[in-house]
C-alpha cells in the first residue's frame, strides 16, 4: 500500500501544480459545450445543454485518464521509474498506484467540469444522483486508466505514444455519442459504435446524469441512452456490465503488460523502433 500511496500522491501534486494544464482542460470541454449546443438543435432532447455536458465529463474523463500513459513514458526516460522497479517492491503495485492516481486525477477533473456546469444552468431533481454521478466517474477514470497504462507499456517512445493516444481518443470520442448523437452517424460508423467501449460509458453516465434511469425503453432508445441491436434492447444498466467487463479486460492487460514491459526500450527519439 506504501507504493500505491506514494505514486498516488506523487502524480496528484504533479496534476496540481500544472496549471496550465489544468486550466486549459477546463476551457477546452466548455469550448465544444459552446459549439455542440450552438449547431445541436433536438425536441427529443429537454435539455441540450445538460445532455451534451454530460457526454463531454466522460470524454474528458476518458482522455485525462489516458494521460497516465505520457507520464509513465516520461518518469521512464528521466530515470524515476527505474529506479522504483529495481526497489523490492513489486510491479503489479507501482502499476495499481499509476491506474489509481490516474483515476483519481481524471475523476478530479471531471467534478471541476460538473462544478462549473452548475452555472451554466445544470440541475439535479434528486440530490442522490450527484452521488451517483461521483461514482460514475470513477468507474470510468478506472476503466480507462487501465487501457492508458497497457498502451504506455506497449509503445517503445513518447512520440509514438502520442501518434497512438490520438488514433485511440479521437475516434472513441467522436463515435461514441458524447458529442453527436449517434443516430446522426452514417450507417457504416453507426454499427463501428457499437464495439466502442465509449458509447457504452456515455450512455450509462448520460443517463444518470439526466436523471432517466425510470424511462421506459421506448423512449431511452429516443435519446440515444439504449441501444437496439436487431430486436435485442441494450439497457443503460447493461452499458453499465458492459463498461465493468471491459473495465476487468483493460485492467488484467495493463497489469500484465506492465510486469513483462522492458521500459529500457522506452525512449524519447521520434525515430526510435516502433
Amino acid at each position: 500500500m506504501r507504493t500505491i500511496s506514494a505514486l498516488w500522491l506523487r502524480n496528484l501534486r504533479g496534476f496540481v501544480r500544472d496549471r496550465v494544464k489544468l486550466v486549459t482542460s477546463l476551457v477546452i470541454p466548455f469550448f465544444f459545450l459552446y459549439v455542440f449546443s450552438s449547431i445541436f438543435k433536438t425536441d427529443q432532447v429537454e435539455d441540450p445543454t445538460a445532455f451534451l455536458l454530460a457526454g463531454i465529463i466522460v470524454a474528458t474523463v476518458f482522455q485525462t485518464s489516458l494521460n497516465i500513459a505520457t507520464s509513465t513514458i516520461d518518469d521512464t526516460v528521466s530515470g524515476f521509474m527505474k529506479e522504483i522497479l529495481v526497489s523490492p517492491t513489486s510491479r503489479f503495485k507501482v502499476a495499481l498506484g499509476q491506474i489509481v492516481s490516474a483515476a483519481t486525477i481524471a475523476t478530479a477533473q471531471g467534478i471541476l467540469i460538473l462544478i462549473i456546469g452548475f452555472f451554466t444552468g445544470l440541475r439535479f431533481n434528486n440530490w442522490e444522483t450527484i452521488i451517483y454521478v461521483l461514482f460514475a466517474l470513477m468507474l470510468v477514470g478506472l476503466v480507462f486508466s487501465g487501457l492508458g497504462l497497457f498502451l504506455a507499456s506497449m509503445v517503445k517512445s513518447a512520440s509514438t505514444f502520442q501518434v497512438v493516444q490520438q488514433a485511440v481518443v479521437l475516434p472513441f470520442t467522436f463515435l461514441s455519442g458524447a458529442y453527436i448523437p449517434i443516430d446522426f452517424l452514417p450507417k457504416v460508423l453507426k454499427f463501428v459504435s457499437y464495439f466502442n467501449p465509449m458509447t457504452y460509458t456515455t450512455a450509462f453516465f448520460r443517463t444518470i446524469m439526466l436523471e432517466k434511469g425510470g424511462l421506459p425503453q421506448g423512449d431511452l432508445l429516443k435519446l440515444g441512452l439504449a441501444f437496439d441491436l436487431n430486436g435485442f434492447i441494450i439497457t443503460p444498466w447493461m452499458s453499465g456490465g458492459i463498461i465493468a467487463i471491459f473495465g476487468t479486460l483493460f485492467l488484467y492487460l495493463a497489469t500484465n503488460s506492465f510486469v513483462r514491459a522492458d521500459f529500457n526500450k522506452i525512449s524519447r527519439n521520434p525515430l526510435a523502433r516502433k
